[in-house]
């Protein structure tokens, strides 16, 4: 069956699929361990353009076993984690705790205030080793970060029980939008579309009914700081930290991000004047376009640009409305969790991953958003892993890139589990930038434009690929 339906995707879709055995799952006894591990980077080796330190960033890792079967589910608080971390991550706790590669999702926060986890763009006027060798050193602590906590949530398993609840969070807004005054598409709060406020929580405890784990899921960018200078892990980070310490420090909280492709924080005001402020003077300096700009101040930063003053009282504002947002996302994942009523002790364990490979298009000319982009097919195509993990009655969906909500909506309605969640940004970074769902290609937005997809191959080839996993899944 598996086989058959894999040749007709392909055929139909363009997709590109990596071969996946179909074996029956068996259920058992739940054991299950968390752990987290301090990766906050040296404050005197921080990666330009940040010059200190607000709140630490972690690894976490819950480890799940049932006597026959083995799943590890990790995250950490950075934008991105580059495919080559990974790669070696996962094959390292595959081989150090006999987990196959398809019960492992590693997941990234896409913290925008630690946006050195993944490939750093080269940047004009600044040199290799002012933005490699801190972010190196930075690769090396996640990638053992990772796997030390993977490592000490195994040896801290004990038998366990895992339920599954859903909140609301009105936290979220839709951020394609038509500009009011220019009347071009632009990245702004779009009230009047539609925005998904669930929160997922999936709540492990012990026997005794003392809390092990909470793993969270919710779409909304965590660029609530974004340019300040400072690391921090933004609301999700807050989020974490919060419930930890409200059950004092005993469990591991993760969050992870939902389909938020096009969503953004509601509340962005204080935040933009720092970062509006930054971007401009890159400008100005360098002499180049708005989108070449915010590449340049995320990444490398500009030491002409970096002296101007900051607002003291949007940088104010924004860290107190990051700690309200990381508040509001704890406080409703504990009421989530003590909504629970079903919690199951005997579960089946059973992941499939697989790639998805779509045309691609690489663009002609520049321009952030607003109006068409000119583009040329490319003979390389985008490809990106998706995959289903089952865990008791729950099925995580994931997929490397970031997704429209509508894509993760569709996957979720399609399975045949009631309780999913899609969980982006997992296991690498697709080549592919933002997947639109394929209406979204008339919308002239910056998601849009840098997308290197072409329409019509990679909604689909997601939604369908992860239902058919989660079908395949006994």
């Amino acid at each position: 069956m598996c086989l058959f339906w894999k040749a007709a995707l392909a055929s139909s879709l363009a997709l590109s699929l990596l071969p996946a055995e179909c074996s029956a799952a068996v259920s058992g006894a739940l054991k299950a361990g968390a752990a987290r591990v301090d990766i906050t980077p040296q404050s005197n080796a921080l990666p330009r353009p940040y010059t200190s330190i607000h709140d630490p960033l972690y690894a976490r890792a819950i480890y799940l076993e049932n006597g026959h079967d083995r799943a590890v589910l990790l995250n950490a608080d950075v934008g991105g984690i580059a495919n080559a971390t990974t790669d070696k991550v996962s094959t390292e706790i595959s081989r150090e705790l006999d987990v196959p590669i398809a019960n492992i999702l590693i997941s990234a926060t896409h913290d925008h205030s630690a946006i050195f986890g993944g490939p750093r763009p080269p940047s004009p006027g600044v040199s290799g080793n002012t933005a490699s060798t801190p972010a190196e050193a930075f690769t090396n602590k996640l990638e053992s970060g990772l796997v030390q906590a993977a490592r000490t949530a195994r040896d801290r398993i004990q038998p366990a029980r895992i339920g599954y609840g859903t909140g609301s969070l009105y936290l979220n807004v839709n951020r394609d939008a038509i500009d009011e005054q220019t009347r071009l598409w632009s990245q702004e709060a779009n009230l009047d579309a539609p925005s998904d406020k669930t929160l997922s929580v999936i709540k492990i405890e012990s026997l005794n009914g003392d809390l092990i784990a909470v793993y969270m899921n919710y779409s909304m960018h965590a660029n609530s700081l974004f340019l300040d200078g400072m690391v921090s892990g933004d609301f999700p980070g807050e989020a974490e930290r919060y419930i930890e310490h409200t059950y004092n420090d005993k469990p591991v909280a993760l969050w992870t991000s939902g389909a938020a492709g096009d969503y953004n924080p509601l509340y962005l005001r204080a935040n933009g004047k720092i970062s509006e402020a930054r971007i401009h003077a890159v400008m100005e300096v360098e002499h180049v376009d708005l989108g070449t700009a915010i590449m340049h101040a995320m990444f490398a930063g500009n030491p002409e640009a970096d002296k101007i003053p900051m607002d003291p009282i949007a940088m104010e504002q924004s860290l107190e409305l990051v700690k309200s947002e990381g508040q509001l996302t704890g406080e409703e994942t504990i009421r989530v969790m003590s909504n629970i009523r079903v919690m199951n002790g005997d579960v089946k364990i059973e992941g499939l991953q697989r790639e998805v490979t779509c045309p691609a298009r690489r663009r002609l000319d520049t321009g952030r958003e607003g109006a068409p982009g000119k583009y040329e097919d490319s003979p390389d195509p985008v490809r990106f892993k998706i995959g289903a993990l089952r865990i008791g009655d729950t099925v995580l969906g994931s997929a490397k890139p970031e997704l429209y909500n509508m894509i993760g909506q569709r996957v979720k309605s399609g399975s045949k589990f009631r309780d999913t969640i899609m969980v982006t940004l997992t296991n690498g970074m697709a080549n592919s930038g933002y997947v639109p769902t394929d209406d979204a290609f008339g919308r002239y937005t910056f998601q849009v434009l840098s997308s290197a997809l072409k329409p019509g191959c990679a909604e689909q080839g997601i939604v369908r690929g992860v239902d058919q996993m989660i079908e395949e899944i006994e």
